[in-house]
């Protein structure tokens, strides 16, 4: 009987602690959560995986396209012949990105959905329109 109860109360333990880990991750679309800092997470070569706007499939025409983060804050993105550098930081409470391009002229906010040493996943909005990529290692 003793060892029923043991049982019992382990499993309900576990699953209370699954439960508890799983709500831990800040972003809504991540699998699980990680050691690795957000910062060390984001700092790599990402290239694109998908890439919608307003829900439409348009990753064929994205895909010579990559952005780079590193540790200090720097940004910097390519497509073809065109590129450019700015600055990133976190936001929010980690939950956005903003990039200031070098001469603070202009920003955008990057809302994460997703950031995984294999995975970034973010939308911004310009306008109107939902604009959504979702990144991995290059």
């Amino acid at each position: 009987m003793k060892n029923n109860i043991k049982v019992g109360l382990i499993v309900l333990l576990s699953g209370l602690l699954m439960v508890g880990i799983q709500s831990c991750s800040q972003y809504e679309e991540n699998t699980s959560i990680s050691l690795v800092s957000k910062t060390a997470r984001l700092s790599r070569v990402w290239k694109v995986e998908n890439y919608k706007v307003d829900s439409v499939d348009l990753t064929s025409l994205m895909a010579a396209y990559t952005e780079t983060f590193t540790k200090d804050g720097a940004y910097s993105y390519q497509w073809v012949l065109l590129g450019g550098t700015a600055s990133w930081a976190f936001q929010n409470g980690n939950a956005d990105i903003k990039i200031t391009n070098v001469n603070n002229v202009s920003s955008k906010t990057l809302t994460i959905l997703r950031l995984e040493e294999d995975a970034l996943w973010y939308y911004y909005m310009e306008g109107d329109a939902k604009i959504e990529f979702h990144m991995i290692p290059q």
